[in-house]
């Protein structure tokens, strides 16, 4: 029998792969990464940018031991079956470095790609429950309302069962993380208030230390406060929108926030003028020392891994800033 639901390792630090690097730097950029000592790289599934399967298909390939997430394939945009027997061939291929992100996807995005649902939890639901049971080599459930993949049967399957994890925010969704899936990937920003919130979703029922919980931040680590702030401000620019206010509502500025949002002409305005008190929650940002305790901070809030999402325009000179805040190893 494969190996599933194995306990996840606690106080990982993973970086984003940005969705813009050019194509011929994605394996130097991972590489460097695990040469760095970053645990994780996560590769992002964005509409009109790179797919997620070929991007961890390839990070995989052009890397030794670093683990790799999807974060995140929506659930609208691939039969299960399919994706089941993507996601095993590639642990099949790189046995336990691999992490399945699955969420509902932008709502706008889905929507001009025909793949928004009618009832988008009852979906991811049903998807999640099917894809772990195709990757275990189970026969898949009686059909659903979204998904109809009763009787099938994958032969290939992994020794090493990747975990799934939603990229969701809504209570209704993450409750649901609880029910049918490995854990949680919060979307940027995770402030730890953010992330015990969310957790608090999950249910009674689901037994915490066994489930995965990533987090995105966008980051800047230097060694000039200030320059650090400055940089980060540049990927804080969405943070007053409407489908943030999950991520801003345990926080006790958000009121404040939501309200310099609305005075200001356009997002770049707001994250410019954005108190720094208020960009250091809402990121990883500072002096190596500053960066070490926000990443410690969402650790000790439940984050079994913290992922640092680089800013500013050089992707790579950015890795190795980011690195200066990865904890000594022993």
């Amino acid at each position: 029998m494969p190996e599933t639901d194995t306990i996840p390792a606690r106080g990982r630090v993973g970086v984003m792969l940005p969705r813009d690097l050019p194509v011929r730097d994605m394996v130097p950029y991972a590489r460097r990464a695990e040469e760095l000592g970053f645990d994780q790289v996560w590769v992002v599934e964005d509409l009109g940018w790179r797919g997620g399967l070929a991007q961890a298909g390839v990070v995989l390939a052009g890397t030794a031991d670093i683990t790799v997430g999807i974060g995140i394939m929506p659930a609208g945009a691939r039969n299960v079956c399919f994706a089941a027997m993507e996601l095993a061939t590639l642990a099949q291929l790189y046995p336990g470095r691999l992490i399945a992100g699955i969420g509902h996807g932008m709502p706008d995005w889905m929507r001009q790609a025909g793949a928004w649902p009618a009832s988008p939890l009852t979906l991811i639901k049903e998807y999640t429950t099917a894809l772990r049971l195709l990757m275990r080599g189970e026969p898949g459930p009686a059909g659903g309302r979204y998904v109809r993949c009763e009787g099938v049967v994958i032969t290939e399957t992994p020794d090493i069962v990747p975990p799934v994890v939603l990229g969701v925010r809504g209570p209704k969704s993450q409750a649901a993380a609880g029910e049918v899936a490995d854990g949680l990937l919060l979307a940027e920003p995770a402030a730890p208030a953010y992330v015990a919130s969310s957790l608090r979703h999950l249910g009674s029922a689901s037994d915490a230390s066994a489930l995965e919980v990533v987090t995105y931040d966008a980051a800047a680590v230097d060694h000039d406060e200030d320059a650090a702030l400055a940089r980060v401000r540049g990927g804080l620019t969405v943070i007053g929108e409407p489908a943030w206010a999950a991520h801003i509502d345990p926080l006790p500025f958000a009121t404040r926030l939501r309200e310099h949002r609305a005075a200001c002409a356009d997002a770049r305005r707001f994250a410019e003028t954005m108190p720094d008190t208020w960009v250091r929650q809402l990121s990883i940002a500072g002096t190596p020392d500053q960066a070490r305790e926000a990443i410690k901070a969402r650790h000790a809030a439940g984050a079994t891994s913290v992922v640092l999402a680089p800013t500013g325009p050089d992707a790579l000179t950015s890795l190795d800033s980011l690195a200066r805040a990865l904890a000594p190893r022993d």
